[in-house]
């Protein structure tokens, strides 16, 4: 049988090395050598000698997702093999975290991760619950972290004297020494006579970057993650 399909751009290779690397731009491929962790139902493909374990997000990823509607639920995945994750054809990125390190993200732009990374489910300072329930989740340690995103982010640099105002839905994540506040560009009185739409964003200030999406969160999509 002949075809480009088969061809050594879409053929996937035995992995030389135990970990994450992108299979191509829609797939990350992880070569499973102990445990790792996953978004739940986002495992396409494995070989080898694997288990899949629904992993519980504890009291505080519990009450978010009561509040929000939205969560990282997550899988662990243990064993000897190799398998393959992705998210509705969404683009995706490795990140290497390092000692020190700290990178907030969105619950919805997690894919996959090392298990040597720490997570936390935590509240965007300055928002509340008022401010669309933002919650993101926050990773530390020494590891790999594969993220997804609709498109392919914009990553703009923060400075003191220059800080970004970001739209909540479209806000992927950003670095460790930014604060966050809810921002609003309109008055009232614009809202009620019909505005832009653009009520409410979130100001990051210091020095860092954040990673944007190039579109909003559909309520459709909302309501799927």
């Amino acid at each position: 049988m002949k075809s480009d399909l088969f061809s050594s751009d879409h053929m996937a290779q035995p992995a030389l090395a135990p970990g994450m690397t992108l299979q191509n731009a829609k797939s990350i491929k992880y070569s499973v050598s102990g445990e790792m962790f996953a978004r739940q139902g986002a495992m396409i493909a494995y070989r080898g000698d694997l288990q899949f374990e629904r992993k519980g997000q504890g009291v505080g990823g519990m009450l978010k997702r009561a509040v929000t509607g939205e969560g990282l639920p997550l899988m662990a995945v243990r064993g000897q093999g190799e398998a393959w994750f992705a998210h509705e054809a969404q683009n995706c990125f490795i990140v290497d975290v390092e000692p020190g390190d700290v990178l907030t993200v969105n619950g919805r732009n997690v894919l996959c991760f090392d298990a040597t990374l720490s997570y936390e489910i935590k509240t965007v300072k300055g928002s509340g619950i008022a401010g669309g329930g933002l919650f993101n989740s926050v990773f530390t340690g020494a590891g790999r972290l594969g993220l997804v995103c609709d498109g392919n982010p914009l990553v703009i640099p923060v400075s003191p004297q220059q800080p970004v105002y970001v739209d909540t839905d479209a806000v992927v994540g950003w670095t460790a020494d930014l604060a966050t506040s809810l921002h609003r560009s309109q008055s009232i009185g614009s809202m009620i006579r019909g505005g832009s739409g653009e009520a409410v964003q979130l100001m990051l200030r210091g020095e860092g970057h954040v990673i944007v999406r190039p579109s909003e969160v559909t309520p459709q999509k909302a309501q799927q993650h």
